[in-house]
């Protein structure tokens, strides 16, 4: 069998671990979490108000309602009594849907990140939506429930704080929403867009995004999976007999053991 060929790192059992280059515990025993999540993504180290900025993003939107798709999973997952490291997997897959969290997040900054190519090469960003609105939707735009997304101003304000509010991906992004707006008033930003506008400001790409936003949802589902487990198992958001359009076998008489 030949050797694992890798830059990813190596575990030297016994003396010490290479983390992409670095010796894990003499250069990065020290460092934040998030920045070392961005560092195995990025292979790049990130300052003090990115990371602030990174952190944000995950805490503004770490919503601990069970009624939400993918902490549904993992509230039932707790009542289910099956572990947290099932329940929990199962939500984040949970939360790459198409029109809900990761998929809009990958979505939203690929078409950015080409939008601004084409308007530095001239191109007007109006005729861009018009074909881009032809062929599909863009998403980071609308949302159900409330058109207003109340945690932009929240996240904003720390972009600001940090001297991280005024790059180019997140001005197009503005800008979108001002044309989208003026069709459908419906059709301002999202965190997907706002997110995604930031992270490519950021300097990273469409895959890099993909994994930063994996863990993004990931500390409003562990309050719904305990609090679930701490109640009966079977309780959470149960249905009645009559709830449910049973078109199986009829009922019929459990056969005799023989």
């Amino acid at each position: 069998m030949k050797p694992l060929q890798t830059r990813a790192g190596k575990a030297f059992v016994g003396t010490r671990a290479v983390f992409l280059g670095h010796d894990l515990h003499e250069e990065l025993r020290h460092a934040d979490w998030v920045e070392l999540y961005m560092l195995s993504i990025t292979g790049r180290r990130f300052d003090a108000p990115a990371l602030k900025l990174l952190h944000a993003m995950w805490v503004c939107t770490s919503y601990p309602d069970a009624r939400l798709w993918n902490n549904r999973v993992a509230a039932l997952a707790g009542s289910a009594r099956s572990t947290p490291g099932l329940g929990l997997s199962a939500a984040l897959g949970m939360s790459e849907a198409t029109v809900y969290g990761g998929h809009p997040c990958v979505r939203a900054i690929d078409f950015l990140t080409g939008a601004q190519r084409r308007v530095r090469a001239g191109e007007a960003l109006a005729d861009i939506l018009q074909q881009e609105l032809a062929r599909r939707r863009i998403y980071g735009y609308g949302r159900p429930i409330h058109s207003t997304d109340e945690r932009l101003p929240w996240l904003l304000g720390i972009a600001r704080e940090q001297g991280l509010a005024d790059g180019p991906h997140l001005a197009l992004a503005h800008e979108v929403e001002r044309l989208l707006v003026a069709r459908d008033a419906r059709l301002k930003m999202n965190y997907a867009a706002f997110t995604a506008g930031l992270a490519a400001d950021l300097g990273l790409s469409v895959t890099e995004f993909h994994h930063f936003q994996v863990p993004m949802l990931l500390a409003g589902m562990t309050p719904c999976f305990i609090e679930a487990a701490e109640r009966p198992a079977g309780a959470l958001f149960p249905l009645s007999c009559e709830h449910i359009a049973y078109e199986g076998t009829a009922k019929r008489p459990w056969p005799q053991k023989r």
